[in-house]
């Protein structure tokens, strides 16, 4: 994108352990991309050794994530996992033909592949909500031009997997 490097993530603010996931979600899907691990190991290692307060401390000393649902980080990894052609075409449709998903940076790659996870999953918060905790990822990951170009991509993935959470309602 714009050339800057990420500045690596901001923790979750207090008492927001959703949001927590999500976080942990994109640095699990990165993580996994990079190192060549499976989604289950790597949910294995962050359970076991990155989420939750250590025992030490409740610092987010060491990469930790202090408060998480770990329940929907596990959700979330495992359904993008799972889907991961499908929703890679879904966001490859929503960039500019001349920069595939292949030429993002990889931290962005794994946020818009988590949100769009994410949104593909029925049953959660609504779109717009999606779409304002990744934005807050993005922001705390991010210094140039990636987070406004993750929130355009957002919104044409949240259009593309819940478009009836953006059809006007009818006049009467």
């Amino acid at each position: 994108m714009s050339g800057q490097k990420p500045k690596g993530p901001r923790p979750a603010p207090s008492g927001r352990p959703r949001t927590g996931a999500r976080v942990a979600a994109v640095q699990a899907l990165f993580q996994s991309e990079q190192a060549g691990e499976s989604p289950e190991t790597v949910i294995d290692q962050f359970v076991r050794h990155r989420l939750g307060p250590n025992e030490a401390d409740d610092s987010f000393g060491e990469g930790r994530i202090p408060e998480v649902d770990a329940k929907l980080f596990a959700r979330i990894v495992r359904n993008t996992a799972a889907k991961i052609e499908s929703l890679d075409e879904t966001i490859g449709k929503a960039l500019a033909k001349d920069w595939p998903l292949e030429k993002l940076d990889p931290v962005l790659r794994a946020l818009l592949r988590a949100a769009a996870g994410e949104l593909s999953m029925p049953n959660d918060p609504p779109a717009r909500v999606v779409i304002n905790e990744y934005m807050d990822i993005a922001n705390g990951f991010f210094v140039g031009d990636e987070p406004r170009f993750a929130n355009g991509v957002l919104d044409a993935l949240a259009r593309a997997f819940r478009a009836d959470e953006f059809t006007p309602a009818p006049r009467g």
